[in-house]
């Protein structure tokens, strides 16, 4: 079963928004709904089954909590895409920061938001497209707002929520409007300003920034003053070896 919700919060011009009650996980079904978008929408599920995060890990979406997927179809090549991370970052950091003090939020390079040194929220992006420009792209956000997730054991920061770091209690309804009118914030930047702005607000509020840090990537671990992210999103760390970008990897701090 399936609402369509216009009830709750601004709601930004353009944006469609689709509130199902169960499903397997937001990000399947934006997949599934592609073929038939018509504007950018948001697609929220109460309760998913079969939510997973980076790199095929589980994720645990207790309701109560935000589980929710933006897709539409970007004039972006696929590297353009993948930047769009870091508008979700800033917009997650400035809806947050509605409900709990900014300062004890920080954006945990490629795609976490942490509170009070805990992961309150995450984002995963995928993207479709044979040719140079992407067909469409899916931003899914899981955000711990009223429950901390249990029983998770592959996480390199123990999980929060909004609730347990003394946050405003907010419905998942309320906390998408204000998401999705902090991200149509981002894209009206992005195409003003370009990606230079996006990637000056995310520093702004990075973690660990002029911090010696490591970045486990798979092959190797990279131990070194984390400097910037560079115009392409990835990664600076200055080694003993000079500065060395990389592309993807998990941090540890």
């Amino acid at each position: 079963m399936s609402t369509r919700d216009t009830g709750h919060g601004h709601w930004p011009e353009g944006y469609a928004r689709v509130v199902l009650d169960s499903v397997d996980s937001t990000m399947a079904e934006a997949v599934r709904r592609a073929p038939l978008l018509e504007r950018p929408t948001w697609i929220m599920a109460r309760t998913q089954t079969a939510a997973r995060g980076r790199r095929g890990r589980s994720w645990v979406t207790p309701q109560g909590n935000l589980n929710a997927t933006l897709i539409f179809k970007p004039s972006a090549t696929p590297a353009e895409a993948a930047r769009r991370s870091f508008l979700a970052a800033n917009a997650l950091f400035a809806a947050l920061a509605i409900y709990v003090p900014s300062e004890k939020l920080a954006l945990k390079w490629p795609n976490d938001v942490l509170l009070a040194g805990g992961k309150v929220a995450g984002i995963l992006l995928e993207c479709s497209g044979q040719g140079p420009f992407v067909d469409y792209l899916s931003i899914g956000v899981g955000v711990n707002l009223t429950h901390t997730p249990q029983g998770v054991t592959d996480a390199s920061f123990a999980p929060t929520s909004l609730r347990a770091a003394g946050g405003w209690d907010v419905t998942p309804l309320d906390f998408l409007a204000t998401l999705a009118d902090a991200y149509a914030t981002q894209e009206d930047k992005l195409a003003h300003f370009g990606f230079q702005r996006i990637r000056q607000d995310w520093l702004g509020n990075a973690a660990r920034l002029g911090e010696v840090i490591t970045a486990r990537t798979g092959r190797e671990d990279v131990t070194g003053l984390f400097d910037t992210i560079d115009e392409d999103g990835n990664l600076v760390l200055i080694t003993g070896t000079g500065p060395r970008a990389i592309s993807a990897a998990d941090v540890f701090f």
